[in-house]
């Protein structure tokens, strides 16, 4: 049938590659389309493993554009130096704030990334931030992103200056990351109905809580064995 593409030729597979190429390079560049941009990133980066272009339309798609992907991808290679650019928290920190920004499929991603820099400090002028830390892990956490709204229960827990210690806070968002999925969560969230840590004793409460946990891990062991077969 006429368009499909024999993969055992590899002169024909590497014709069809090079044509995928033109075509997302005259989306991004003639067409000006934002998801052309990041089609072509992609392109360079997996299949020609050409990062220093891949980097190049990265950082076009985000500053020209704003696309949220881009930005994101950009952040990523700014924390390694990967694609020639300047290893650099600072920047790292500025593209996932647009990409926080932007709401596409990596913002709460990269939400969450800016509340760990904001966290951890290396990429503040004065170092840590808990206040951008709680801002940021709330919009992800909003989002569904379950580490963020670990990380807000470990703020509450250990408070700040910035962040007062709120044992029902931590509670709130441990069940939450629970809620999502996240195994550490539960376990927090167990053993304060345990101790009664910002919420009255409930051993029942606690005890299904720890379940869940298991469960969790359990899961994610198996998912692990599965992966690695």
């Amino acid at each position: 049938m006429a368009g499909l593409i024999n993969f055992e030729d590899e002169a024909e597979v590497k014709q069809f590659l090079d044509n995928l190429g033109v075509e997302y390079s005259y989306q991004c560049y003639r067409e000006k389309d934002p998801e052309g941009c990041q089609r072509l990133s992609d392109y360079l980066e997996g299949v020609k493993k050409n990062y220093e272009s891949a980097a190049r339309v990265l950082k076009h798609n985000c500053e020209t554009h704003g696309h949220g992907e881009s930005c994101y991808k950009l952040g990523a290679y700014h924390i390694t130096g990967k694609g020639g650019v300047t290893e650099c928290l600072k920047s790292a920190y500025s593209c996932f704030i647009k990409a926080c920004n932007a709401k596409g499929k990596k913002s709460m991603d990269a939400c969450h990334n800016v509340g760990l820099l904001a966290h951890d400090g290396r990429a503040m002028e004065g170092g840590p931030d808990p206040v951008a830390a709680r801002q940021y892990y709330e919009k992800a956490c909003e989002g569904g992103f379950a580490p963020s709204c670990f990380n807000l229960s470990a703020l509450y827990i250990q408070g700040s200056t910035e962040v007062e210690k709120n044992m029902p806070l931590a509670l709130k968002y441990a069940m939450r990351a629970c809620e999502f999925g996240h195994v550490w969560g539960c376990s927090n969230a167990s053993r304060m109905y345990k101790l009664g840590d910002g919420t009255e004793k409930d051993d029942q409460k606690a005890e299904e809580l720890k379940n869940r946990a298991t469960k969790l891990h359990g899961e994610k062991k198996e998912q692990q064995l599965k992966f690695g077969e």
